[in-house]
């Protein structure tokens, strides 16, 4: 059994290698060429079928990862954080190959798989040993309900790629504007969500670890002492915690009293260093290229038409809303009952994925009954993308609930 395990995680590297790959290739294929008329020629036209190729390659290889995983574990693999982001990258590598059949457009693979490779690269960063279920996750809605709702997740990305590329072609980025502003924002979002991948994947490659000794106050109200591991240097500490491991950084301040749960306090600590890589990250860009981060890839999308990209960010959104609204709600709420004999019960995860599911229906209802399509229909299919991130990073991560085992 260990061999399959050790091949099957071989078969997710592989897959990744062809992500990267695939990606640089989508890249040299939007250099020097044309989008105008829908159709890539010459030297795009080559590179963007070979990238095509090399992504159909990864996601191939992800496949026979996936099956292998489901085989040994008895279930399928979307049990832990692990399982479950390598399934969304292979969930948004495979809406990508969809739209890409229709459209054709290689710079919507020089947008949409970087995000791949950094969902598969951050689900590298938890531990990938295969473990059997926990009680709540014994049940066949889990196969249903999890990969339905990343289905559905990876054609969001897919839209929020559409939308980001519009706004890029459309807003007038010379202008101190309020969408000039926001846009800028956006990238620098996507700077901290690269910079804590980094960070974290750095420390654990580096074998960095402190240890704390920490009070922590049980259901029953029992006080017991508990010992908290950090994977980064410690900026924030746990509650009245002790730090064992004396020759690691010193914690700077303690966790906030109203953070229950010594895990909160690791949870937010990663938080704080993702934002003040992210800041850095972003920083030192700015400095490179002299201008925002906005303007320099707004050169890449000049040759596109408004409409086609609004087009693909609305044809991916109406694609991927009625798949997540059956995997995060319906089935969800059908699992919940079966899992914990109630349909709904106020969880950190089940709100935000009913805020999410609110703000797509919002999207759908202003577009087709209000008119809302260009600039105001992008700016929608972007945000609701940091939504479903927001929910998959800093809820999963940072707030405690019953989800918090994924």
């Amino acid at each position: 059994m260990s061999n399959l395990i050790g091949l099957s995680n071989t078969m997710l590297t592989i897959a990744f290698i062809f992500y990267c790959i695939a990606t640089i290739l989508f890249f040299v294929a939007v250099t020097g060429k044309s989008f105008r008329n829908r159709t890539p020629e010459g030297h795009g036209k080559r590179f963007g079928r070979i990238a095509y190729a090399t992504a159909v390659l990864g996601f191939l290889a992800h496949a026979v990862f996936i099956g292998m995983r489901w085989y040994i574990g008895g279930h399928i693999p979307t049990s832990n954080m692990f399982e479950f982001m390598q399934f969304l990258g292979f969930a948004m590598t495979l809406a990508f190959l969809g739209i890409y059949l229709i459209y054709r457009i290689p710079l919507i693979g020089a947008f949409v798989m970087p995000f791949s490779v950094i969902v598969v690269a951050y689900a590298a960063v938890f531990p990938r040993e295969v473990t059997p279920l926990i009680p709540a996750l014994q049940s066949y809605w889990l196969q249903i309900h999890v990969s339905t709702a990343a289905l559905g997740e990876g054609a969001f990305a897919v839209g929020f790629a559409g939308g980001l590329m519009y706004l890029l072609r459309t807003v007038n980025l010379k202008e101190n504007s309020a969408s000039a502003v926001w846009l800028e924002i956006v990238m620098w979002v996507i700077c901290a969500l690269i910079a804590f991948i980094v960070l974290v994947f750095s420390f654990q490659l580096a074998g960095y670890k402190t240890t704390f000794k920490a009070p922590f106050q049980m259901s029953t109200g029992q006080v017991v002492e508990s010992q908290v591991k950090y994977h980064m240097p410690a900026i924030v500490g746990p509650k009245d915690g002790t730090l064992e491991t004396t020759d690691k950084m010193k914690p700077w301040f303690e966790a906030p009293a109203f953070m229950k749960g010594n895990q909160a306090a690791r949870k937010f600590n990663t938080l704080i260093w993702s934002v003040a890589g992210g800041t850095l990250l972003y920083g030192v860009a700015r400095l490179a290229f002299r201008r925002r981060i906005s303007a320099v890839a707004s050169k890449w999308v000049q040759d596109l038409e408004p409409e086609l990209v609004d087009e693909i960010s609305y044809r991916a959104v109406a694609i991927g809303f009625p798949i997540f609204t059956l995997g995060a709600l319906i089935f969800a709420m059908i699992w919940a009952h079966e899992a914990w004999g109630r349909f709904w019960g106020w969880d950190p995860k089940e709100v935000w994925a009913l805020i999410t599911w609110l703000f797509y229906s919002a999207y759908l209802h202003l577009r087709l009954s209000r008119g809302w399509q260009g600039k105001k229909s992008a700016w929608m299919a972007v945000i609701g993308f940091i939504l479903v991130m927001f929910n998959l990073v800093f809820v999963n991560l940072v707030i405690s609930g019953l989800h918090s085992y994924a």
